[in-house]
């Protein structure tokens, strides 16, 4: 009988300590779990001020964005707008007669009468440009896009008319990494550029006409191109003579 009494007591004592054990832990996973929530708000505080100077940097990036790209446009749209000119075509003037010398040169001969020409002609100018000859015709300029100096080279093809002109058909251009049409160049070049009064630029067509009917020296006489090769380097004009009533005109 003490026996089984010393049997009952035991085991209730381990019920009841068992039951002390599940009690304390049931309190430690309440509290671990409190602290659980109290860290979590933390958490989401640090990520929203980890995130915070991200969006100030991502609006600061689209706002400088869309500045640059409507400057551009702007600038742009104020580059090659077409002005329409206000002069009226000039007459054509006829060759009558022979001429009285026949002038045989050389693309190195012809450049350097050209430099000197644009060199006197651009002195009061603000925005130089050149034109030369190889084995194309180069137009060599620069316009500014953003405030930054853009170089290009027009290249064209000459012909020779039936009247003694010259025709330059644009061909291609290079303008570094910009990836502009000819007929916008041109029309810049047209609005922008000081040009001889005897030179005619067509963008919409992308020639440039050489009115030598126009050009007169000093003296009155006046030239006709006859043959342009710029391949074989061979180029021939010929001069002539005023008539009395354009040679007092000169004078």
């Amino acid at each position: 009988m003490d026996n089984q009494k010393e049997q009952e007591q035991k085991a209730e004592r381990a019920n009841t300590a068992n039951a002390e054990k599940s009690k304390a832990k049931k309190q430690g996973n309440i509290q671990g779990a409190e602290k659980k929530k109290q860290n979590r708000p933390n958490k989401q505080k640090m990520t929203q001020t980890e995130k915070a100077p991200i969006n100030v940097w991502k609006i600061a990036f689209i706002l400088l964005a869309g500045l640059v790209i409507g400057s551009g446009i702007f600038l742009g749209t104020r580059i090659f707008s077409l002005r329409e000119p206000s002069y009226e075509t000039p007459t054509i003037t006829e060759r009558q007669g022979e001429p009285v010398l026949t002038i045989n040169t050389q693309k190195e001969k012809v450049n350097q009468l050209i430099d000197f020409y644009l060199s006197d002609f651009q002195k009061d100018s603000d925005i130089k440009y050149s034109f030369y000859l190889e084995n194309q015709a180069l137009l060599n300029g620069e316009f500014k896009v953003l405030g930054m100096p853009v170089n290009f080279y027009l290249y064209f093809e000459p012909y020779v008319m039936e009247n003694g002109n010259v025709q330059l058909k644009a061909k291609s251009l290079s303008i570094g990494t910009l990836g502009l049409p000819i007929k916008d160049v041109m029309n810049m070049v047209k609005k922008n550029y000081k040009l001889p009064d005897w030179v005619e630029v067509d963008a919409k067509e992308q020639t440039v006409l050489i009115r030598l009917d126009q050009f007169r020296m000093q003296n009155g006489m006046y030239l006709k191109a006859d043959r342009i090769n710029l391949v074989d380097d061979s180029i021939s004009f010929s001069l002539y003579l005023p008539d009395d009533s354009q040679k007092e005109s000169a004078e």
